[in-house]
């Protein structure tokens, strides 16, 4: 019994010191290329979306106030400028974790500890930048 635990316990280990093991730099450099060649995909389709989706609430705007009502006129500019701060903000975390992607990528040219600090920065970068943009749509930053 006491055995079947160490070697589980060893395995452990073994598996724990191999996630925090250093690529090579040609590995490195071409997993950073594809998470940036990624992100900047994901960035260009956010930017896309928002884009279509103002230029439709910008529509809506334009048609309230052809119809000359004032009312449905002052609802769909602030309709348009809610679709502004949601495309703001899906840009932006797009942008973060495109930046995520390549940070944790570049964090895998270390090792251990380093490693590990190097990825927790960069979550930690994240998790700001996703606040900032959450603040920014909320009109509170």
């Amino acid at each position: 019994m006491k055995l079947n635990t160490l070697v589980m316990v060893a395995a452990a280990g073994f598996a724990l010191a191999g996630c925090n093991k250093a690529e090579s730099p040609a590995e490195v450099q071409q997993d950073v290329s594809t998470a940036q060649a990624e992100g900047q995909k994901d960035v260009a389709d956010a930017q896309a979306d928002a884009r279509e989706n103002m230029a439709d609430a910008q529509k809506d705007v334009a048609d309230a106030q052809a119809d000359r009502n004032a009312g449905d006129a002052a609802d769909a500019a602030q309709d348009a400028s809610d679709t502004a701060a949601k495309g703001e903000y899906k840009v932006a975390t797009a942008q973060a974790e495109a930046n995520h992607k390549v940070a944790v990528e570049k964090c895998q040219a270390l090792q251990g500890s380093a490693q590990k600090d190097c990825k927790d920065r960069a979550d930690s970068e994240l998790s700001n930048a996703k606040r900032q943009a959450e603040l920014r749509r909320d009109g509170t930053g």
